[in-house]
This record gives C-alpha cells, structure tokens and sequence, in this order.
C-alpha cells in the first residue's frame, strides 16, 4: 500500500491533513517547496512516486496576479503528476469561485460560480482543471471546499491577521467587516479530518463537498471568545469600507483584501449539509474549543 502525500505540509490546513491522516493510522508524508516546485510536473512525478493519495494544501502569496497563473500551473501540473503515478487527488479549495455578489443564504455547492474578483476567477479556473481531468478519467479527484477558517498555525486567518495578532500585544483586533452581518467559519483541525475522510471515501471521487463549519456568528461574537481565552475585554475596531479603498491605492496587501471586500458585507452563510448527509458521524470543534487551541498555539 502507498501513502498519502500532503503538498504545502507545512501549512496550517497541510499540517491538520497530516495530524488527520496519522489519527487514521495511515502513512503520511508532508511535501514542501523544498521538496518540489508544485508547478513542475516533472519535479512533482519524482517526488510523488509511490502515493496512493495527494493532498493539494498548496498556497500562494496573497496576489492576485500570482494567483492567475500560479493555481492552474499548480492544477495542470498535479493532474500530469497524479495521472502518471495512478494516485487520487484531493483538492483542497475555497468560496472565491462563486458569484455573483451577494450570495445566497446559506450557499452551497450548487451556487452559481460568476465571481467579481480575479483571485476568485484563478481559483475557478484551478478547480475546473482537476475536475475536467476526473471527467475525462485522467485521474481520480475529490474536492473539499472551506469557509474563512482559523485555528493553529493559521497565519492567513482573518482571526489572526490584525486580530489575535494584535490582541497578544494588548492591542484592540481590527477586522474589514462591519458588526451586522453574520459568518460561518471553519477549524483547520476540522478541515484536515474532513479531507481525509473524503479521501478513503471511493464514493466521493467526481464530487464536491463542503467541508464543515461552524454556526452564523458575528465578528464581536468570536472576540468575546478569544477575550475570554485571554482574560482580556479588547473591542474589535471595524475598519471602514471608505479607509480601506484610500489605504489600497499604496498598500498592495490592502488592495488584494480590498478586492473581497464583499464578501464583508453581507451575511455568508456556507451551507456544509451535503458533507454532514454523507458523514453524519463527523464531529465538528465548536468555536470555543478552536479558539482556545488557536490563542494556545500563537502564545506558545
């Protein structure tokens, strides 16, 4: 039997996928760019030989210019890998590819994929890349799609960007957001659990899943937890739509969050019921639990 490699292993998601598939007794190994360049087949055939299972967990700068060449290179050349080796893909994916604005509440796998923003094109495209190659029987594919998540190592969270960040200097987190709408979020453990069971699923190769959230809150909600964790009462400062699109016109950083600014505005609300109806035993992390694990995880 081979074992499952897990591409950008050293990530908060590909790290979780790796604790997720040594939980399950399997034999996992994590893959970095040290290992090989995700866009070059050739480097990734080398270094994929004998898997029965590929984890995509690869990321990119946040850039939007990077990102529509960068994942279709990384897809394009993870179907000719995988095709090569005989090994099963799971595509780790998120909501950029739907659109247009607003969605609906709750959206699920099904909603319409027109999105406003060039990330959210790249990644359509990438994702139609592995797909289309499952279709023409290349390889196999599965995908596990996320909401904004957080937790250990989540670097790029938008609990810890500004957030978690500032508040272990005693400083207020600061989000894009305002207070009204609602969001649901999703625990890197979670997401790691939830690719994997994807993966030893034959049943859900050729679909795509959802993987599991946790329920609508509001960004004041999910600071009174991270509060409470760290015996503080810090107040979430909201920064204005107006702020944002001035400090975008010479913060490259801010113009590419800019760019998903709608997702912001709105409630967006990720319906995860086609994952729960298929693996209704899946035990999700509430909030609380993640939080703490997550203020843990940056302290240390």
């Amino acid at each position: 039997m081979g074992y499952h490699a897990v591409l950008g292993g050293d990530g908060a998601i590909g790290g979780a996928t790796l604790q997720a598939i040594k939980a399950r007794g399997l034999d996992g190994k994590a893959l970095t760019r040290a290992d090989a360049n995700a866009m070059k087949a050739d480097e990734l055939v080398r270094v994929l030989d004998g898997t029965d299972v590929v984890y995509n967990c690869v990321g990119l700068p946040y850039n939007s210019a990077l990102w529509t060449t960068g994942f279709p290179a990384i897809s394009n050349a993870l179907v000719t890998a995988c095709e090569k080796v005989g090994a099963k893909i799971v595509y780790f994916d998120n909501v950029y590819l739907y659109g247009p604005a607003p969605l609906p509440v709750p959206f699920d796998e099904e909603t319409s994929r027109n999105p406003p923003s060039r990330k959210g094109k790249a990644r359509k495209t990438a994702v139609e890349i592995v797909m289309a190659a499952h279709r023409a029987g290349r390889v196999k594919a599965t995908v596990g799609r996320a909401a904004d998540f957080y937790g250990p190592g989540a670097l790029n969270s938008p609990f810890y960007i500004s957030f978690l960040e500032n508040m272990l200097k005693g400083r207020p987190p600061q989000v894009a957001m305002p207070e009204g709408p609602v969001h649901t979020y999703a625990y890197t453990g979670d997401m790691g659990r939830g690719l994997v069971e994807l993966a030893l699923d034959e049943g859900a190769c050729g679909e795509e899943f959802h993987l599991p959230v946790g329920p609508a809150v509001k960004v004041s909600e999910m600071a009174a937890l991270f509060n409470r964790e760290l015996g503080t009462a810090l107040k979430v400062t909201h920064i204005p739509d107006i702020v944002l699109r001035g400090l975008s016109l010479f913060k490259p950083l801010i113009r590419e969050v800019h760019e998903m600014s709608y997702q912001f505005k709105t409630d967006y609300i990720m319906s995860d019921g086609k994952f729960r109806q298929r693996y209704p035993e899946f035990a999700s992390t509430s909030y609380e639990d993640g939080v703490a694990a997550m203020v843990a995880h940056f302290r240390a």
